[in-house]
């Protein structure tokens, strides 16, 4: 397992790589990005929980990259743990790395690899219209979220909380492999339920978020194939940390890595 451990804004740790064992040498390399900060609802602790737990158990090596501030982010580690990323995991909001941290994920993607978004990835490279890019040498993505992910990001509905979930009535049902082992009627969302409509024609809806009084419900979880390579994109708004500390919402997580990956 190779760990790059968290990076402070001012006292950032140089990388530290574990051996890996004989056996983990050709496992699949899942690169998780994130960044610790008060709103990105402790995605580093809950990457790192998950790489221990749910990618060790499918056999993978994982390499976590934490950004070293909210803003502006740089990701140290990055572009070199990408050369040999087979999977990206996003976790990250309102990000503005460097341009060539934003190309080597586009690279990524345009030879098919494919990527897993959690919970903040609907804005994960859209500054906030106050906060604009001024500084030549970093970037914006806001395509990322209609062209990548496949939803919008119109903002979020906080009433009626905790919301339920539901199977999404026009996606595969229990039967999807991306359902397997998940109970929607055991899960629960705990934090503010994101507007992500209208989804891409070619997204998979496979859960629905319905808090009550509040119309429309919203689509929890999909999947897509994003540009000619069609590479396999699984996102899920859920994320917040009483969220993912239900078994039902890990094994949806660790589905969608296993689908992504192509693993049976």
């Amino acid at each position: 397992m190779i760990r790059i451990p968290s990076l402070f804004c001012a006292a950032a740790t140089a990388l530290a790589a574990f051996p890996l064992a004989a056996s983990e040498e050709s496992a699949a390399h899942v690169v998780c990005l994130v960044v610790e900060e008060p709103n990105n609802y402790d995605a580093v602790n809950f990457c790192r929980g998950f790489a221990e737990g749910e990618l060790d158990e499918l056999g993978l090596r994982t390499t976590i990259i934490e950004g070293n501030q909210e803003l502006p982010t740089h990701f140290e580690g990055f572009l070199e743990a990408m050369e040999t990323a087979d999977l990206l995991v996003v976790f990250v909001r309102r990000a503005t790395p460097p341009h060539e941290q934003l190309d080597a994920i586009r690279a990524h993607l345009a030879a098919g690899k494919p990527l897993v978004g959690i919970r903040t990835a609907n804005h994960a490279f859209v500054p906030l219209p106050n906060q604009p890019v001024t500084d030549p040498a970093l970037a914006a993505w806001p395509e990322f979220v209609p062209e990548v992910l496949g939803c919008d990001n119109t903002g979020y509905e906080t009433k009626g909380l905790p919301y339920e979930v539901l199977h999404h009535p026009f996606g595969p049902g229990e039967e999807s492999p991306l359902l397997e082992g998940v109970d929607p009627s055991a899960i629960r969302g705990h934090a503010s339920l994101y507007r992500v409509l209208p989804l891409a024609d070619d997204a998979e809806p496979l859960l629905l978020g319905r808090a009550q009084g509040i119309e429309p419900a919203q689509p929890l979880a999909w999947t897509r194939l994003y540009g000619p390579a069609k590479a396999r994109v699984f996102y899920s708004s859920l994320g917040a940390p009483e969220d993912v500390v239900q078994p039902d919402v890990r094994r949806l997580f660790a589905n969608g890595v296993r689908w992504a990956l192509g693993l049976p």
